[in-house]
């Protein structure tokens, strides 16, 4: 079964974001390399998206409407409605995002 990955504007930015930080703190060519294996892991999505796990900061507050997958050191969170599959964030997975995950997915 196949699903539709969309990747949400602030997931984009998170993105976007991540290859201007590793850009200009290492190189552009590593940036690009990055920003291909995130957005590939997002899109794998479209097969077997249930893979993931809720992530510990939500399941502590009893939220289990979202998944989450690695890549590398950064952590895709997402939710599966129906047959599609919606990236909320891309985050570096060594920095505290309790706060950052309440915000976003708990308005």
């Amino acid at each position: 079964m196949t699903y539709q990955v969309h990747i949400i504007a602030e997931a984009e930015g998170d993105l976007f974001e991540i290859y201007e930080f590793v850009a200009l703190s290492n190189s552009p060519q590593r940036a690009e390399k990055l920003l291909t294996g995130l957005e590939e892991t997002c899109l794998s999505l479209a097969e077997l998206p249930n893979r993931g796990h809720v992530p510990p900061e939500l399941q502590r507050v009893a939220v289990y409407d979202y998944l989450e997958i690695r890549y590398k050191s950064y952590r895709i969170i997402y939710q599966i409605l129906t047959k599609r599959v919606f990236v909320h964030c891309v985050l570096d997975g060594r920095r505290d995002i309790e706060e950052l995950l309440h915000e976003r997915l708990l308005r």
